[in-house]
């Protein structure tokens, strides 16, 4: 039979072998965790570093696009060095319609026109803020009604058919044109956002009433 003091001896060869046994078992699994810290911390760097690329594309789209002028439209032409002389003969253009140089002193007032008004007028309208939109005689009449919609409420803003236009609708200010297709073009009503009273005008704050003509509505 053991002895008592062999007994004691044996247990405690046990206990340490177990408490041995159990500091290894520990020790791994910290060398585990401090093997895959590392995978971690690279995998959320690389995902903050794309979300931050993100944000930032997505920061300079939506900058680029609200420093973009509401007037920078696809097919505008302009024109500089007009004069704004006063003359009381007919003026030949080098536009059609014409965008600027010298006109009468007496301005068209603005509104709807079912007929053609003088270009010597519509310049001085032009000078004065007004945009001019000009569009064939043969335009269907529910394209017609699409730009006295555009016109309708704006105290400067002209409509008038203008035979031989080069496009079937042409929307001009003072020193700038564009040519369209369509009057449903969505540039036509950009374009009056614009340049009505815009800062091309020579004379800002001048009346576009007053002046000559009756027009139809406004």
């Amino acid at each position: 039979m053991k002895s008592a003091a062999q007994d004691r001896r044996t247990r405690k060869a046990k206990y340490a072998a177990q408490q041995e046994r159990e500091a290894k078992r520990t020790s791994g699994r910290a060398r585990q965790r401090r093997k895959g810290t590392p995978s971690r911390r690279r995998y959320w760097g690389w995902a903050v570093i794309v979300l931050v690329g993100v944000l930032l594309v997505i920061g300079i789209v939506v900058f680029v696009q609200s420093q973009a002028p509401v007037g920078d439209l696809q097919g505008i032409v302009t024109y500089s060095n007009l004069s704004r002389n006063h003359v009381n003969t007919k003026v030949t253009y080098p536009q059609n319609p014409p965008v600027g140089g010298a006109h009468s002193s007496v301005w068209q007032n603005c509104g709807i026109y079912s007929q053609p008004v003088a270009n010597e007028n519509g310049v001085h309208s032009l000078e004065h803020g007004a945009v001019w939109i000009t569009y064939q005689p043969s335009l269907d009449a529910s394209s017609v009604e699409q730009l006295r919609s555009l016109v309708r409420g704006h105290d400067h803003a002209l409509l008038s058919p203008y035979p031989g236009l080069p496009s079937p609708v042409v929307i001009s200010a003072w020193g700038m044109q564009l040519q369209v297709n369509s009057a449903s073009d969505p540039r036509l009503a950009q374009f009056v956002s614009k340049y009505e009273n815009g800062s091309q005008t020579p004379e800002p704050g001048a009346l576009c009433s007053g002046g000559l003509g009756t027009p139809d509505e406004h």
